[in-house]
């Protein structure tokens, strides 16, 4: 017996590989199939079953392209009605791979066909649980984005996922091995570790909401507090997932075709296309096309394109760095931006070649920014989370998290300057990116973000003035 854990950093996401004596499972895979297919083959194994654990909402499975490729069939817990052919498995059922079993447990709760699958290893003792977005490493699955298709509500759900965890997942042995679907950086829980794996007893002993005494009405409270609004995008691809959606290489020939510098103009006009521009920010800030969107590839790409964007149907052509426009378009797909109609050839500096009219932002460094601001005076906008606000942040800084920028953005005065900063650059350039593309030019946004403007003496404080989060 082999499992591998397939964890993709960039969207928090774990996937996983099971093989047992010439046969193979796999659990919740990313869009793309051919890592798979390369394991398949490097293995010599036939693809049995392909186990969802729910209808992903941050994320678009992989499961109908590989299914389509090897012939293996999708397995869904109880509940599940796919508008595909799948095997909508009973509570407690069992499938054989190899010599191993995988006994499906119903866990709702995150959603009503959330299942949790229990690996049942060659000499039958229980293994391992992959709970997808049931338990997580300190933490469970929020209640939250299934109210809807549910019909109830998120008290409701929470309750559900107590009795799942209580009923099927606490009862299980210490010693049994947990494999979440997420890890910290998801926005499918609140709380959740660093840490990929975890056992039964490790997770009784630490998870907030596993407390042995925890009452129903407790965990509905604790688990339910501070939950943020999901990101938009969320239930398109719980859409795709259900419903079906185009084939990953077909995505990737269209995000792939190449497009001449007046051939990028005229599309980008006819269809009415998001300029989206992956180049590193420092390189961004210099020079772009007007209008673009500058959401960096070497950083939290897709949730960012997922949480700003929304629309996947919305049509995009791209601006990459050289070499990364596979790897830009993939990272699209994984969060359901199929709609790509191509790349500018040469990227930025073919734009800048042509002569074409570029764009820049006012950027200044931390040092600058010392001799520049007055503080109780300037205007300071720190559009890091409210988490790391309150932790610390520059005397007089008003909190605007970049996630909720279509709302704050309606209260900006054009005529009134302000400096702007994240942690580290890559969240403030994607904010001033969208600034400028909507007619914005009073702001000076800071290279380097607090982490740079902690290291001056600039005044700061953990102290949270609550008119300065709003």
């Amino acid at each position: 017996m082999q499992i591998e854990q397939i964890y993709t950093g960039c969207l928090a996401q774990g996937a996983y590989y099971i093989t047992s004596n010439g046969e193979a499972a796999i659990i919740d895979p990313l869009r793309e199939t051919q890592p798979y297919l390369d394991r398949i083959e490097r293995d010599g194994v036939q693809l049995k079953y392909i186990f969802e654990t729910h209808f992903h909402a941050d994320f678009v499975s992989g499961h109908l392209d590989l299914s389509r490729e090897t012939g293996a069939t999708i397995v869904y817990g109880p509940t599940a009605k796919p508008e595909f052919e799948a095997t909508i498995a009973l509570d407690n059922q069992i499938f054989e791979i190899g010599n191993i079993k995988i006994k499906v447990l119903h866990t709702p709760g995150h959603t009503m066909e959330s299942s949790t699958y229990l690996l049942i290893d060659e000499n039958g003792k229980d293994h391992a649980i992959f709970s997808g977005d049931t338990l997580f490493i300190g933490d469970v699955g929020r209640p939250d984005l299934a109210q809807k298709a549910a019909s109830m509500t998120q008290d409701q759900l929470a309750g559900l996922l107590f009795h799942s965890l209580r009923d099927k997942v606490m009862p299980l042995a210490d010693d049994v091995i947990v494999y979440p679907a997420h890890g910290a950086g998801s926005a499918c829980g609140k709380n959740m570790s660093k840490e990929t794996v975890s056992t039964i007893g490790n997770q009784k002993a630490t998870n907030y909401a596993l407390r042995a005494n925890m009452t129903e009405a407790e965990f509905i409270t604790e688990v339910t507090d501070g939950l943020l609004p999901p990101p938009a995008y969320f239930g398109m691809n719980v859409a795709m997932n259900k419903k079906g959606y185009d084939s990953f290489q077909h995505v990737l020939q269209h995000g792939l075709h190449s497009l001449s510098v007046a051939e990028f103009e005229t599309l980008a006009e006819e269809t009415g296309a998001l300029i989206l521009d992956t180049r590193n920010n420092g390189d961004f800030s210099k020079g772009y096309i007007p209008q673009s969107i500058n959401i960096g590839i070497n950083g939290d790409f897709a949730p960012w394109v997922g949480a700003l964007i929304a629309n996947v149907k919305q049509p995009i052509v791209l601006i990459t760095e050289l070499g990364k426009e596979e790897e830009t378009v993939t990272r699209l797909s994984r969060v359901g931006f199929d709609n790509l109609v191509g790349h500018l050839e040469g990227g930025f500096e073919a734009w800048q070649k042509a002569g074409k009219e570029i764009d820049t932002v006012n950027r200044i460094n931390a040092d600058q920014f010392k001799t520049e601001v007055k503080i109780g005076e300037s205007k300071i906008i720190d559009i890091r989370k409210e988490s790391e606000y309150s932790a610390e942040h520059i005397e007089d800084a008003f909190s605007k998290p970049l996630a909720n920028i279509n709302e704050w953005i309606k209260d900006i005065d054009p005529n009134k300057h302000f400096f702007m900063h994240c942690a580290g650059g890559y969240r403030s350039m994607i904010a001033a990116s969208i600034l400028q593309a909507r007619g914005f030019r009073n702001f000076t946004e800071i290279e380097g973000g607090f982490n740079a403007i902690a290291k001056t003496d600039i005044p700061r404080t953990d102290f949270v003035c609550q008119s300065k989060m709003q």
